[in-house]
């Protein structure tokens, strides 16, 4: 049996002095139509980058904030997919919490750079509207609201939390 290759990647939870998570709106492409997904900026670790130096580039080319510090890692995702990272049979998420005030997301990748990563935009969300969320968008984690509650009630976990997909 073949290995698994996973990417390795590094996603930041930011949130807000009103508690609200910024994310990016991917549209992913599918025979069948596009496919939206709404989760953390960030992205994949390049070869002899460290995880934090990852975050950090993530979030300035994504987002424009550049990130002082070391955030906590609070969460861990493993996705075994074929499709979900092309090249590889799926991926690692290592997810940071940071706190900083609102702004207004603009990161030094251009809107075609943005859309060549499938991301087309960013949004602050409450976790009340993730919760009854009812549409046809998807979140990454599925389940985002319950992990998100409990970092939002300031219950950093005391080791890293595993998520499912």
């Amino acid at each position: 049996m073949a290995p698994v290759r996973l990417r390795r990647s590094v996603r930041a939870i930011v949130l807000d002095e009103g508690d609200r998570v910024l994310l990016c709106r991917f549209v992913i492409p599918q025979p069948d139509g596009p496919v939206v997904v709404w989760a953390a900026p960030g992205g994949g670790v390049e070869r002899g980058e460290s995880a934090l130096a990852a975050l950090r580039r993530e979030l300035r080319e994504e987002t424009g904030l550049a990130l002082d510090g070391a955030p906590p890692h609070v969460w861990h995702q493993e996705v075994v997919d074929p499709g979900h990272a092309v090249g590889h049979d799926g991926v690692i998420n290592d997810y940071f919490l940071v706190r900083t005030a609102s702004f207004h997301p603009r990161g030094a990748l251009s809107d075609d750079e943005l859309a060549a990563e499938n991301i087309e935009g960013f949004r602050w969300w409450e976790l009340h509207d993730i919760a009854g969320y009812r549409g046809t968008d998807l979140f990454s984690p599925r389940d985002l609201a319950t992990p998100l509650a409990a970092l939002i009630a300031g219950r950093a976990p005391g080791e890293v939390v595993r998520l499912g997909l």
